[in-house]
């Protein structure tokens, strides 16, 4: 976070959301929050499905172990996925793969498209031969293990988003990012055909199993700092996940109409400039118990939603109606009072640094703090405070607060405030998602998709006629 006269996040999204300003006309079509994307919301494993006969394809240079088989078979069956939507979706045949290739970058290297594998950790397509390549040394066992084969399968999958890229003809100049968020959003439709129960080799959980895979693009996104436009750019957590919905919801031909001007129009992404400066406003981090703050953040709310009713006051007095364990901030309707556990705040707010453990970052904590405002929104506004509605709607007017910080005069986003969002919506109790009494909705997807529909709007009347 950035206090008072700090830079926006980024100059294009700023005149996206001054566009965006007026009321939505029409009416949004209210999202059931027990369901995730029109699926039914489930918590079951992840991964291969029981009994199911090994795909057995040769793997170049693999060593015939259980990554491997896991790896190929998630190779199989996204290639499956492929054989029937790209005729049917593209109007082209779907050319499996030439090769697969495994390595371990631990090892002393092997040479694939020209350049060594060693200490390589990655996995990567590569057009020239037509392979998909993966690390069965570091990183795939590290996904597998700390996140879940979900997260493997996600990887993969993504790979031959852009074997998908090639078959099509996407020019070989096209923006990283491009192909990078390509890709996401393919992985995405490949994941909502495994959830819907159509794939004969593995399944997904559209609860754990597809927080496994937004986790594991938080993990692999671009570091605070590096803008969109840059060489290499994948893309932050934000931006990843959303364009990994967009398939999930959408299918494969949403995907196909994300190019450079789409991205400009939404990316959250952004740079201050230089990489000493970038290296600046990561380690800045901006403290609750800091009376200044505190008062910025009430600022920056009372900007964002004009309420007719007094606003709500900020306190460190005793929690109030919260059911849920470790609230560290909580609405008391009565009082038209916040309590806060600043203590804890600090602690959530407080990224880690090498060799020393910490919470997520300031934005999470300021955005706990946001979530428990809209409660006092939302009373004046006729709206029930408890249930798996309200909790979307909060996430939602969450979000919108968030758009109003891009180039707030209060607070300003700075680069990764967004993707610490995203790891808070994430975890097990998560507030900017919750009800009056703390409960979260059970779905980081939908968590996330609600957070992103406040802030892309840039209006909260969307927030109220969607989620109702």
């Amino acid at each position: 976070m950035k206090r008072r006269s700090g830079w926006a996040i980024v100059a294009s999204l700023s005149l996206f959301l001054t566009g965006c300003a007026a009321t939505v006309g029409g009416v949004a079509q209210p999202v059931d929050p027990t369901r995730v994307a029109g699926l039914e919301v489930t918590d079951g494993p992840s991964g291969l499905k029981p009994d199911v006969l090994d795909a057995a394809l040769p793997v170049d240079g693999g060593d015939g172990g259980e990554i491997d088989k896991l790896a190929a078979n998630a190779v199989a069956d996204v290639q499956r996925y492929w054989r029937e939507h790209l005729p049917a979706v593209f109007n082209r045949d779907f050319r499996p793969l030439a090769n697969l290739a495994s390595y371990d970058s631990a090892g002393p290297g092997r040479e694939i498209c020209g350049a060594s594998t060693a200490g390589l950790v990655n996995a990567f397509y590569c057009a020239g031969e037509d392979v998909v390549a993966w690390d069965r040394g570091e990183l795939l066992p590290m996904l597998n293990d700390s996140l879940g084969p979900a997260a493997l399968m996600a990887v993969l999958a993504h790979e031959i988003g852009h074997a998908v890229q090639f078959r099509l003809g996407l020019p070989a100049a096209t923006p990283s990012i491009v192909k990078e968020q390509q890709a996401d959003c393919y992985t995405g439709a490949y994941f909502r055909w495994v959830a819907e129960g159509r794939s004969p080799m593995f399944q997904v959980s559209t609860g754990r199993g597809l927080n496994e895979v937004l986790t594991a693009l938080f993990q692999i996104r671009d570091s605070a700092g590096v803008a969109f436009s840059d060489d290499g750019a994948h893309g932050n957590a934000f931006d990843r996940v959303s364009a990994f919905q967009f398939g999930f919801t959408d299918g494969p031909a949403r995907c196909a109409k994300i190019d450079e001007r789409e991205i400009e129009g939404r990316s959250t992404q952004g740079g201050f400039g230089s990489a000493a400066a970038n290296e600046r406003a990561a380690a800045v981090n901006v403290r609750l118990d800091d009376r200044e703050a505190l008062a910025d953040l009430t600022t920056s709310l009372r900007q964002a939603f004009r309420l007719a009713a007094t606003p709500p006051t900020l306190t460190t007095g005793v929690a109030c109606g919260v059911t849920a364990e470790e609230a560290l901030a909580s609405y008391c309707s009565e009082s038209n009072q916040i309590n806060l556990d600043l203590d804890g705040l600090v602690r959530i707010g407080t990224p880690p640094r090498k060799g020393r453990q910490g919470g997520i970052g300031d934005f999470a904590a300021f955005a706990e703090v946001a979530s428990r405002y809209t409660l006092a929104v939302q009373q004046e506004g006729g709206f029930r405070l408890d249930g798996p509605v309200a909790a979307q709607r909060t996430a939602c007017l969450t979000g919108y607060w968030a758009s109003t910080l891009v180039d707030g005069r209060a607070l300003t986003l700075s680069p990764g405030d967004l993707d610490e969002a995203i790891a808070e919506m994430l975890t097990r109790n998560s507030l900017i998602a919750a009800d009056v009494r703390g409960r979260t909705l059970p779905a980081g997807f939908a968590r996330v998709a609600a957070f992103r529909d406040g802030f892309s709007s840039g209006t909260q009347d969307t927030c109220g006629k969607k989620y109702r």
